[in-house]
């Protein structure tokens, strides 16, 4: 059989809210549709998926452009919350509709509604970087009660470090994380700059599109490519950033006009001689990562590895 390969979590500059520097109104990306589909192609994808935040304009951009889009993937990453937590959850949504896309906007306060909802379309789908948000917010294994309505896991994400890519995996192949199956493996870069577009990838059988996210959907994916770290989520805050301010200066479409576009652009003029902080914050945040890896392998050793899952939908 035939093997196809895609990236499965790409951003565009339809990801239009970085949550980092809200305050400053920066793009999550600025890579455009098209400039990620030329680059996931030269480096070996068979299949382009793109996965903005919250939308799926830049895919179907890229569908338009590429007159009937065979080889375009039209995913969304949606962000949702725990109920009554300060916990959020982003689920790789895939082959998404504008119909589904509007229904799930207003359920997106409450991740169940959000992965019932989904279900209930037949639609595939997988919980992305699975410890990221978590940070005791909430203990473990009602944490990953999430895991008994999904029917994937992203095993390998291009911006983790390789404990959580590896740990995430083996929970995914184990039957009682996911109610009694074993969720399917998805992987993807998660890249918001062109340098890592296609360097983490999902593997699996199918001629087509349809054919391949049929069997990834089965369990058939197989993860490939490059786990990450600081230096890898760094490279592109800065790749943000330096897009960002092209944007101030006219050099890329900006979403800021008059007054406030020059308030900005003094704040990132003047910011320069502190360029070292993302670099700082993602090393605390990856450390932190590693942290939370260490205390789910813990739990799983001590405890939680004997004790049942109770079912959400029960």
């Amino acid at each position: 059989m035939m093997m196809l390969r895609a990236d499965m979590h790409v951003h565009t500059c339809y990801s239009r809210h970085n949550d980092t520097i809200t305050f400053l109104g920066a793009r999550d990306c600025y890579s455009t549709p098209q400039q990620v589909y030329t680059t996931a192609k030269s480096r070996g994808m068979d299949l382009v998926a793109i996965t903005d935040h919250d939308s799926i304009e830049g895919a179907l951009t890229l569908v338009d452009a590429t007159r009937n889009g065979a080889d375009v993937i039209i995913g969304e990453e949606v962000s949702c919350w725990y109920p009554d937590r300060p916990l959020q959850v982003h689920l790789g949504v895939y082959e998404m509709t504008e119909a589904l896309h509007r229904d799930i906007q207003p359920l997106r306060r409450n991740v169940f509604d959000v992965m019932a909802c989904l279900r209930e379309a037949g639609v595939f789908f997988c919980v992305n970087h699975l410890l990221h948000f978590w940070n005791e917010q909430m203990p473990l294994d009602h944490y990953l009660q999430l895991l008994m309505l999904a029917p994937a896991l992203e095993v390998r994400n291009g911006t983790m470090v390789p404990q959580h890519n590896r740990l995430s995996e083996r929970i995914a192949g184990e039957p009682r994380f996911g109610g009694g199956r074993k969720l399917a493996p998805v992987a993807g870069s998660d890249a918001h700059t062109l340098r890592r577009v296609g360097t983490t990838w999902t593997e699996a059988p199918g001629r087509t599109r349809q054919e391949f996210l049929e069997n990834v959907r089965r369990g058939l994916g197989k993860p490939g490519g490059r786990d990450g770290g600081a230096l890898a989520v760094s490279a592109d805050a800065y790749g943000v950033i330096r897009g960002y301010t092209f944007s101030l200066l006219g050099l890329l479409p900006t979403d800021h006009h008059g007054l406030k576009r020059l308030r900005c652009l003094a704040f990132a003029i003047g910011s320069l001689p502190f360029e070292f902080l993302p670099l700082l914050l993602v090393s605390r945040t990856k450390m932190a990562e590693r942290r939370n890896v260490a205390m789910l392998e813990a739990a799983l050793s001590e405890g939680l590895a004997g004790a049942p899952i109770v079912d959400v939908g029960a």
